[in-house]
């Protein structure tokens, strides 16, 4: 099982290559992406199973091996991550054709879209499965580099100046990444990660911390954690519903799964714990703060977004492996609904031509669908029982009350003022764009896309479906969560004599 670990990379780096070569036929194109994501979501489950049963899957790249060579690793971190992310991957893809095809005759650049998107799933699974840092950063610039054409589709005046931001602010965090990248290698001799794990405690304390800070910012700002998130509510709402979905769902979660990573991984124990917790309270405060001043229903989605990267960040503070498991759990959840948010957006924006709350009324009557798919995700966001939100929310809170302290209780408390504010501004939005009357500027189009609603619905369920399956979940993430504490499966996985 093995040999098919390098295949969530490889498949959509290949269609990327055919969909290149396939310009002028669209139709072939879009067989060929749906093609690739649905063959690798099937090795993704594949993997996820195996991983399960006996442990971190490895390969050895070129037949070069660890530390030399370059090595992927699909432990059940990374696997569940890549189960995760192919679905929803798919699912957004199905919804941009559904809104490709409503869109005949506008000018929209069909062929760049598919090999582009192919590319950027291809770098969301190398950065999951990167076993060494530089891997890590070149999975960081497939997927930034891809999205940089994406989010300037069409290259209207808002998109070219939002993304100009977007793309100011990713190549300081890269940098920053390659930089902490030298640094390390400068002090170890190894980007190798299971390596690293005994080079880096074999440091003297300062030089460690500064190491550790530095690679912080860099996930931080990819992240988009407070202070270092304010760059992210002006860049994603103006770009497309499909990629500004895939972007919320997936690009923050990346830097949040190489903090999860790196902390448990290289960087053991509280020696950030506190830094971490006090941007988690201020990032879910400042977050779902600017969310309750927004009347975009984009904007807002985009700041509840910083808000609730907050409670990952809680969970790896803590240090813990209940910590973990929630925050691992709540990962899951957060990728899957916050891309359905968004997605329904794109449906609220194709059926009443706005987003702008101060426009809408009456959507309940006019897209009753919507309305209905709207409020199962925002209750669900808002983490309303039992949905899996509040799930991964108690879990996260019993983890910071089983803690102790002055800051795991502030943490406690914040998280929970975060998750009511969260439910008043869904509830806002549902009072005037579903429930109130229809203005008067509201002027309805066309019926929705069969596709786009398919792919919406699906999302959803798949949302809903996690608190059915949150027992097997939790029992995934929790075994994930021990082996992160661990390190010792990881490391025997790569290099079966021990690290050195």
């Amino acid at each position: 099982m093995n040999t098919l670990v390098p295949l969530p990379v490889v498949l959509p780096l290949l269609g990327a290559a055919l969909t290149l070569l396939l310009a002028g036929r669209p139709w072939t194109q879009r067989t060929v992406s749906v093609g690739c994501l649905s063959t690798s979501l099937v090795v993704a489950v594949v993997l996820l199973v195996q991983a399960y049963r006996q442990g971190p899957l490895v390969v050895q790249i070129g037949g070069w091996p660890a530390p030399v060579g370059i090595v992927l690793v699909a432990d059940q971190l990374a696997a569940l991550m890549l189960v995760v992310s192919s679905a929803v991957t798919l699912c957004v893809l199905l919804y941009s054709i559904g809104q490709g095809q409503a869109e005949v005759g506008e000018r929209s650049p069909v062929a760049i879209f598919h090999p582009t998107y192919l590319v950027l799933t291809a770098g969301v699974c190398n950065a999951f499965l990167a076993g060494d840092l530089f891997n890590l950063f070149v999975g960081f610039e497939m997927l930034l580099a891809a999205s940089f054409v994406l989010i300037t589709l069409n290259g209207t005046g808002p998109r070219i100046r939002t993304g100009s931001t977007y793309v100011v602010v990713n190549v300081l965090a890269s940098m920053i990444f390659l930089i902490s990248v030298g640094l390390v290698y400068a002090a170890t001799g190894t980007l190798n990660l299971a390596q690293l794990t005994a080079r880096l405690d074999a440091l003297p304390g300062g030089v460690r911390l500064s190491l550790q800070l530095m690679l912080l910012v860099a996930f931080g700002i990819k992240a988009a954690v407070f202070p270092l998130s304010a760059w992210l509510p002006d860049s994603y709402p103006t770009a497309p519903a499909p990629v500004t979905a895939v972007f919320a769902g997936l690009l923050t979660k990346v830097g949040v799964y190489a903090i999860i990573r790196t902390q448990t991984l290289l960087f053991p124990g509280q020696q950030a714990g506190e830094l971490l917790m006090v941007a988690a309270g201020l990032t879910m405060l400042v977050g779902i703060l600017g969310a309750v001043a927004q009347s975009d229903i984009k904007r807002l989605l985009s700041f509840t977004l910083v808000s609730h990267i907050g409670y990952m960040i809680f969970g790896v503070g803590l240090s813990t492996v209940a910590g973990l498991v929630g925050a691992i759990f709540y990962v899951v959840h957060h990728i899957t609904i916050q891309t359905t948010l968004f997605l329904i957006s794109g449906l609220v924006e194709q059926r009443a031509g706005s987003t702008d709350l101060r426009r809408l009324g009456g959507l309940a009557r006019l897209a009753p669908l919507v309305g209905v798919l709207f409020f199962v995700s925002a209750m669900n966001l808002a983490g309303i029982p039992p949905f899996s939100g509040f799930l991964g929310k108690l879990g996260l809170l019993q983890a910071g009350v089983a803690v102790g302290g002055p800051l795991p209780w502030t943490l406690v408390a914040v998280g929970a003022v975060t998750s009511l504010l969260t439910l008043y501004v869904a509830s806002r939005v549902w009072n005037i764009a579903f429930w109130r009357s229809p203005c008067q500027t509201v002027a309805p189009t066309a019926p929705l896309p069969a596709l786009m609603v398919g792919a919406t619905v699906a999302l959803v369920v798949l949302g809903v479906s996690l608190t059915f399956v949150a027992g097997p979940l939790f029992d995934v993430t929790g075994r994930a969560a021990a082996d992160l504490i661990e390190r010792t499966p990881y490391v025997r996985a790569v290099l079966p004599g021990g690290a050195s």
